[in-house]
């Protein structure tokens, strides 16, 4: 039995939507029919969510808070002793998302087929990333799958939490430049020119500042929208140019020399190869293998080739912690507490306890960057208008000198 999204039309000709599980498309296509509508198209989950998947849509990945919420239903009812495909239907009943309820049904028909779990996930693998199919895979093989369920909902929702401290910390300042930079615009573009036209009649000299913001305002009205087609282009290329491993690989290695967004980018990607290496550490996954799917969810570049080179002298028999410090890339606390895991025998626990000390010291840094941007770029906006303001009024105040 497998799950079918449709598309029917009832008796006044209202198109209707929705999943039905069943043997075939024509079973599907039968109960419709049972039902009184007409179908339109039946199509296999798995096989539409893989269609949809190659094809471009706004729409491509179910969110990363919608993974967190289905991974902690999931692991409630399967800890309360739920048989795992009434689990899988009562969580497909619980969401509002039609696109999470028909992934959820294709999971549990590939269940009730006889596959694993992991299996299931696997059928949708740009829902479900290669560190939840392994931990998922490994807590069926050991047994506890329980236990992992409730291990990869606490990393699922950690996950969603500084994806949220990130987006928050940078939303205020992304909004307050995008004002400023629009308000400075409107002014040179719209408010200085009327004022200047009343400077032109009289042939005194102006003041610098005014001929200034004259020149400014002129050149904005004339090339402004040249400069915003050269901006666009320019990030097209950029991107583009990032597309290629080598240059991105350089653009990274630059980032992480900069004094701030290098110990951002550092810490942001230390904190996810240390949570990813617990969890799957505490799953029971190989070493070998947790270190290579950990090192896929770092994004920058070096670090990811940091923890490749390391995992291949682990393999030929080299510590873990002293393997990731060849490459100097990771703070000198994380390979600490690696290294007192590996001879403590508690290595999990270790790991845990490195990546809450970078995730609160990259929460730290954040609440410290936006605290900091806030009043410099009202500052900046500030100063900007003030001198705007300073440059129309001067040459009225000389008149009125002269005139007196």
């Amino acid at each position: 039995m497998g799950a079918f999204e449709y598309t029917a039309l009832d008796t006044a000709g209202k198109e209707r939507r929705g999943i039905l599980e069943g043997d075939t498309p024509r079973h599907i296509r039968q109960l419709l029919r049972e039902q009184q509508l007409l179908p339109v198209a039946v199509a296999e989950v798995a096989q539409k969510e893989a269609k949809r998947q190659r094809s471009f849509s706004f729409m491509r990945r179910v969110s990363p808070s919608d993974l967190a919420l289905f991974t902690r239903q999931l692991a409630t009812l399967v800890r309360a002793g739920l048989p795992l495909e009434e689990s899988l239907l009562a969580v497909s009943q619980q969401t509002e998302k039609p696109r999470v309820q028909s992934i959820v049904l294709g999971v549990r028909a590939r269940v009730m087929e006889g596959h694993t779990l992991a299996d299931g996930f696997a059928e949708f693998p740009r829902v479900f990333p290669e560190i939840y199919r392994a931990t998922v895979a490994a807590g069926e093989q050991s047994g506890h799958l329980d236990n992992v369920l409730e291990r990869l909902a606490d990393y699922t929702e950690s996950r969603e939490q500084i994806r949220q401290k990130v987006l928050g910390a940078m939303l205020y300042p992304i909004v307050l430049t995008v004002m400023c930079f629009a308000i400075v615009s409107g002014l040179l573009v719209f408010v200085v020119p009327k004022v200047v036209a009343v400077f032109e009649t009289s042939k005194a000299k102006l003041p610098l500042i005014t001929r200034i913001l004259i020149s400014t305002s002129g050149f904005a009205r004339s090339y402004g929208v040249y400069l915003l087609i050269a901006a666009i282009i320019a990030y097209v290329l950029f991107r583009r140019w990032q597309r290629d491993p080598t240059a991105r690989r350089r653009f990274q290695r630059w980032q992480l020399r900069m004094p701030l967004l290098g110990k951002m980018a550092r810490g942001f990607n230390t904190a996810r190869f240390t949570r990813t290496f617990s969890i799957l550490s505490a799953s029971a996954v190989p070493v070998l293998e947790a270190m290579r799917i950990s090192g896929e969810v770092v994004t920058n570049l070096p670090m990811r080739d940091a923890v490749t080179d390391a995992a291949a002298r682990v393999r030929e028999g080299a510590p873990i912690g002293r393997s990731l410090a060849v490459s100097r890339m990771f703070p000198p606390m994380t390979i600490h507490l690696i290294s007192s895991g590996e001879s403590s025998g508690q290595l999990e626990s270790m790991l845990e306890r490195a990546a809450i000390t970078q995730e609160r010291e990259l929460d730290g840094l954040l609440n410290a960057m936006v605290g900091l941007l806030g009043p410099v770029l009202i500052i900046l906006m500030g100063a900007f208008v003030m001198g705007i303001v300073f440059a129309m009024l001067l040459p009225i105040f000389e008149m009125n000198q002269l005139i007196h």
